[in-house]
């Protein structure tokens, strides 16, 4: 059995060395080589935690094992935790820092946690040690076709292909490009080529994704829902263990469904003391929120344009509150009962994370974007009663269609938007909390309306920055620029980097397609006061 294993091995084929190594584990011969090998098994099957249980059993066998460290660096990227991941993969590294795909993994664990930088140095370091690693090139290549490097990105990706053909990563990058050229017909064959592979998971659920983008700028609008459909479903099938609700797991829905119910019950609130100065503090703080694909990346990016403005995309600045402040179902605590000293640590840890982040930010003012942060906006009026809320607001319809449509970083409001119509519930949830929280929380809020800012930029924006209060600045016009200098990675960074991008009435197109879930949508059309 071993011999078959090392053949197969011998000529890359991995999966048939796995299985015969299973088969050998089931006889009782246990050693590291055979364990790493079932454990890839359970990797490829989406059994994260079974792979886990046994790379952890080969490692107590080879103790230090730089392969095995590695394999599961692999496997706690794929579940999620990256923290544990790259500290996994820097013990590698140590025991082994010429190893290519050690660093190759490093650099799709930063990836995962939008470490934009440090995961293109990952990649560049790995081809430095190995440069036939395609896998490398093509990251390298999609690095540069999301930052609107088309000339780059084509020439990694045709070096990436050249050694690899079948190498989705590098054909996703063509198509991204080819998308942003508006070349649908390019955009097709390339995903098409890709989807011949054979390929799963998230890359399957990203060509498909792109396959739906493709069709979409040809017109073929049925077809391109349909791709977007199946899209979903794949993504529901790779992490339908991970993300599907269950009792120890409540939906995002449900989530912030619980948040909801106790805001009102706790009805309108007093304003909370600041608790004084904090080390690293911003002088002016504003959170930047609304609902995924509602303009948020847009107005960050404006922002970001004027000297002594530094903004932070999506990024998971109040992940210290997560646990303390809120359970896993989404109970909280009295938020008014909280011990002073208790909300002065979880402040200092928000501004050293965002030190971390964003670099130093004292004497600035400080745009904190995530557009799900309606869901914090409790614990914001507790730790931060003196920030600034600008809430986005676009045509709900156009927003769950684009939700519907995006290949979004895995998460349980991921897995909302990959259902239609749990999309659009979820959509009515989060704007049930948001106004909820309008009404009972002291907070300054202040609406942004997209439709209002594509069509009278400057009125718009002065508006928002008197409410924020900060002057007005021609800068503000040069926001595209800023994002092309910034690398912005949103699912919006296409249209920024465009310029003044309008985006309205684009339901319109699929509107048959949308129309089980308008009747849920229809209340928030018309109290925001979007045409019908």
């Amino acid at each position: 059995m071993r011999a078959k294993i090392e053949r197969a091995l011998a000529g890359n084929a991995i999966a048939q060395a796995a299985k015969f190594a299973e088969t050998a584990l089931a006889r009782g011969d246990v050693d590291p080589m055979m364990l790493n090998l079932v454990a890839w098994r359970r990797e490829e099957a989406g059994d994260y935690a079974g792979a886990h249980r046994l790379l952890r059993q080969a490692l107590a066998l080879a103790p230090g094992d730089p392969l095995i460290l590695a394999a599961i660096g692999t496997v706690l990227r794929k579940e999620g935790l990256l923290d544990e991941a790259l500290a996994v993969l820097d013990a590698a590294l140590a025991a082994a820092p010429f190893h290519a795909a050690t660093w190759l993994e490093r650099g799709y664990a930063f990836d995962a946690a939008r470490a934009w930088s440090d995961a293109r140095a990952c990649f560049e370091q790995a081809l430095a040690l190995d440069p036939m690693l395609a896998p490398a090139l093509a990251k390298l290549a999609d690095a540069a076709a999301k930052d609107g490097d088309a000339a780059a990105g084509r020439q990694l990706a045709a070096r990436a292909l050249a050694i690899d053909p079948r190498d989705a990563t590098a054909l996703c990058a063509l198509a991204t490009i080819d998308i942003e050229a508006r070349d649908g017909v390019s955009a097709e064959a390339h995903m098409v080529t890709a989807l011949k592979t054979g390929i799963k998971g998230d890359d399957r659920t990203r060509a498909l994704t792109l396959l739906g983008d493709a069709l979409d700028r040809q017109d073929r609008r049925r077809e391109a829902f349909a791709a977007w459909t199946r899209a979903q479903r794949n993504f529901r099938s790779v992490y339908t263990a991970l993300l599907a609700p269950r009792a120890d797991q409540p939906s995002h829905r449900r989530f912030i469904e619980t948040i909801t119910a106790q805001v009102r019950a706790a009805g309108p609130q007093p304003r909370a003391t600041d608790g004084g100065p904090v080390p690293g503090a911003a002088d002016r703080h504003v959170f930047l929120l609304g609902y995924p694909r509602s303009g948020t990346t847009l107005v960050e990016n404006v922002l970001a344009s004027a000297p002594d403005i530094v903004a932070l995309e999506e990024r998971e600045t109040l992940a210290d509150t997560d646990d303390v402040l809120v359970a896993n179902d989404g109970t909280m605590p009295a938020l008014d009962t909280l011990d002073p000293a208790t909300l002065d640590a979880l402040r200092a840890a928000y501004w050293t994370r965002v030190t971390g982040m964003a670099g130093d930010v004292t004497g600035k003012t400080f745009v904190d974007m995530n557009p799900l942060n309606g869901i914090k906006l409790p614990i914001i009026a507790r730790l931060f009663p003196d920030a600034r809320i600008l809430i986005m607001r676009r045509d709900p319809r156009d927003i769950v269609l684009s939700c519907y449509r995006i290949n979004f970083t895995p998460s349980t409001a991921a897995w909302a938007f990959s259902d239609l119509e749990e999309a659009a519930r979820h959509y009515d949830a989060l704007m049930q909390l948001t106004e909820a929280c309008r009404e009972r929380l002291p907070l300054a809020f202040h609406e942004v309306r997209y439709d209002r800012l594509v069509t009278d930029f400057e009125a718009t924006v002065r508006d928002f920055a008197a409410f924020i209060g900060v002057p007005w600045t021609e800068e503000f016009r040069r926001f595209d620029r800023t994002a092309q200098t910034r690398g912005v990675r949103t699912a919006s960074a296409t249209q920024v980097r465009r310029g003044l991008f309008d985006g309205r009435g684009q339901w319109r197109r699929h509107a048959d397609a949308l129309a089980p879930v308008l009747p849920i949508l229809a209340p928030w059309v018309e109290r925001f006061g979007f045409d019908a």
